[in-house]
């Protein structure tokens, strides 16, 4: 396991970033991207052996983020909600954005870099949820018909019966979806950013050589498709992209900027009101309506 030195100077043992399968894991961004535990097959072993492992894995680390797409099979997310009810832990934390595998693939590789930062484990978790603001996600797509993730009008749905068709779509920040053509534009960040393709069964360099460019991107890296891509995009003829702030230095500025403050409840550091361990809010202060309601 790796160490450090926190803010103090004492030694400190990096949070652990978890992820329910190797190909949420990218390779490393910098020297300094520390690894990711993967829970392999967690919901198929049995339950005793995923305790123990998980456990092993929470007195090593002190505290766990585990990274979960919502793609992911409710097994897997049913059996690691079971874990952290049977473990009583509240140093483990369950995030699920709302964002296509690939750019959840990025997220979990700017906490992995971040984790090696003096950072809190309740701040870092927090960071996740600041950090999915800055990826632009989305993919160019055979077909729509399957697509239930971004709002599909009737008119798209049948022409994506059109042999041929090709759509651009943006998932996340903001849905997006219009039909490919020489005028087709996506809105892109409006910052430096890096992009990441990863190639399906589908023939097209749309994204490479027009979005990119478009978009401003500083650089450009290919990985393989996630294995969960082909059923968050309901077609497996697809290729996927997202946008990515790369610079650990960035970052870091990003997440120590904003104001943090202490769980009234577990009284871990943590960015928002509401922590990512314990799941407590602050409380209604006296005089509010909401409290005089109560």
């Amino acid at each position: 396991m790796h160490r450090g030195l926190g803010e103090n100077g004492e030694l400190r043992v990096p949070t652990a970033i978890a992820v329910t399968s190797a190909d949420m894991v990218l390779p490393p961004q910098d020297d300094r991207t520390l690894p990711a535990v993967v829970l392999k097959d967690i919901d198929t072993r049995p339950l005793e052996q995923a305790l123990t492992e998980v456990q092993l894995l929470v007195e090593q680390a002190g505290h766990v983020i585990v990274v979960c797409s919502r793609a992911t099979p409710t097994a897997v997310q049913r059996r690691l909600h079971t874990l952290r009810s049977l473990l009583e832990s509240d140093r483990i934390a369950l995030f699920t954005p709302d964002l296509p595998p690939l750019g959840l693939a990025a997220l979990v590789r700017q906490l992995r870099q971040l984790a090696s930062c003096d950072l809190g484990p309740g701040v870092l978790a927090s960071a996740g949820r600041l950090l999915v603001h800055y990826i632009h996600s989305g993919a160019l797509l055979a077909s729509v018909a399957r697509l239930d993730r971004v709002p599909v009008d009737l008119k798209q749905h049948a022409r994506s019966w059109v042999p041929g068709s090709q759509f651009a779509v943006l998932a996340h920040p903001q849905p997006q979806l219009v039909r490919l053509g020489p005028e087709t534009k996506l809105d892109g960040p409006e910052f430096g950013t890096w992009m990441l393709v990863a190639k399906g069964q589908l023939q097209s360099d749309w994204v490479t050589s027009t979005l990119a460019p478009s978009w401003n991107v500083q650089g450009l890296r290919e990985t393989p498709l996630p294995a969960e891509s082909p059923g968050w995009w309901g077609t497996g003829k697809l290729i996927e992209f997202c946008t990515y702030l790369p610079d650990l230095s960035v970052l870091y500025q990003l997440v120590t900027s904003v104001r943090r403050g202490a769980c009234h409840w577990c009284g871990i550091e943590v960015i928002g009101d509401r922590c990512v361990f314990c799941s407590a809010t602050p409380p209604v202060p006296e005089g509010h309506p909401l409290a005089q309601r109560a």
